[in-house]
């Protein structure tokens, strides 16, 4: 029969030896958010040691957490434990992960403290939600080539008639004919915008740094507010097959709607790196050019981040919805990737383009 006194010591004995080694991170902060403990799980995961941690507040290691102060306050105050499934942490290394956190109460040095254990998630929810988005995407696509179609059909008969109509009216009643041939060619333009390009890309061996360069100057000769564009590049990245004048067009459609909101205090970063081992379009690559558009603007609406590349959705009250969706559908026929990671103060607009494997 164990006494009390030798189960407290059963219980030390198992959190001393046992919570060092879960693969699950924990953090122990106190009641001002200042950190007193992490397992070496939670050390792997913020990239820092305890020894270099102790004592600062939890929030500060990051530039952006989607967890409050007010939220962790709250645990201590109530003792109600709250499990987050979907939180961003962004490091001031500007890399993010997300992760699942369960905060609730624990004794810590004979004192209460809140207890956070973190599971990082991000490959699986980014397969999943780019599986999901995927399908999506082409479902949308599919629902508007179909209307498309069947809009254009009857804008061309219409269009017909107004000619024949117009050459059978005095001059003081054909503008009104040339009204509806006007009306129904905008209509037509929008539906050949709507369905996107349908060339399948040139593919011929560029530097990518050259269709930047390029991209930077276009911005460059209309930019109103004078927003700086800084470059931030990479240059031991080899030269790689690619449309130029399709990732022009898909870069120029990312920045020109960062252009649209920022004003002069705003700045727009182009950088690019080699990445290892991503996943594009559901396939392991192992070497992949990232093109990475980063603004300091006010960031995507969160009820449409989910959205932003489907045609017909903006965050702009005068925004058409295509820019964006044009720019998935070049990248994709590159077999490339076009993401987006957004908060306030911060928006990151990323494109994958995989490295041919050398021979």
């Amino acid at each position: 029969m164990y006494t009390n006194a030798s189960l407290k010591e059963i219980r030390a004995t198992y959190a001393q030896h046992l919570v060092p080694q879960l693969v699950t991170a924990v953090v122990i902060i106190d009641d001002d958010l200042n950190i007193q403990y992490l397992n070496s799980s939670a050390e792997a995961l913020f990239s820092k040691s305890l020894n270099r941690l102790y004592q600062q507040r939890f929030l500060s290691i990051f530039t952006h957490c989607s967890i409050s102060t007010e939220r962790l306050i709250q645990v201590l105050k109530t003792g109600q434990d709250f499990t987050d499934s979907d939180v961003v942490l962004e490091f001031i290394e500007n890399y993010h992960i997300t992760i699942e956190v369960t905060a609730s109460v624990a004794l810590f040095n004979d004192k209460e403290h809140i207890l956070l254990e973190c599971k990082q998630i991000d490959k699986q929810k980014q397969i999943s939600a780019e599986v999901f988005q995927e399908q999506q995407w082409e479902a949308a696509r599919d629902l508007i080539r179909g209307l498309a179609h069947e809009i254009k059909n009857p804008l061309g008969g219409l269009r017909g008639a107004a000619q024949l109509l117009d050459k059978e009216l005095n001059p003081d009643q054909q503008e009104f004919t040339s009204m509806i041939i006007e009306q129904a060619d905008r209509l037509t333009n929008l539906v050949d915008r709507l369905l996107g390009p349908n060339q399948l890309p040139r593919l011929e061996m560029h530097n990518i740094h050259e269709v930047l360069e390029k991209v930077r100057q276009l911005v460059s000769m209309d930019n109103v507010n004078q927003i700086e564009i800084l470059r931030d590049y990479d240059p031991s990245i080899p030269d790689i097959e690619i449309d130029t004048e399709k990732l022009q067009q898909s870069l120029l459609n990312i920045i020109r709607n960062a252009t649209q909101i920022l004003d002069e205090s705003g700045v727009i970063t182009l950088k690019t790196r080699i990445a290892t081992n991503q996943t594009i379009n559901g396939k392991q690559v192992k070497l992949a050019v990232k093109i990475s558009i980063i603004d300091n603007g006010p960031g995507i609406p969160a009820e449409i981040q989910d959205t932003i590349f489907y045609p017909m959705v903006s965050g702009r009250d005068d925004g058409t919805g295509l820019g964006l969706s044009i720019a998935q559908t070049l990248v994709h026929q590159h077999k490339g990737k076009l993401s987006c990671h957004s908060y306030p103060g911060r928006t990151e607009f990323t494109i994958l383009l995989p490295l041919p494997k050398r021979v």
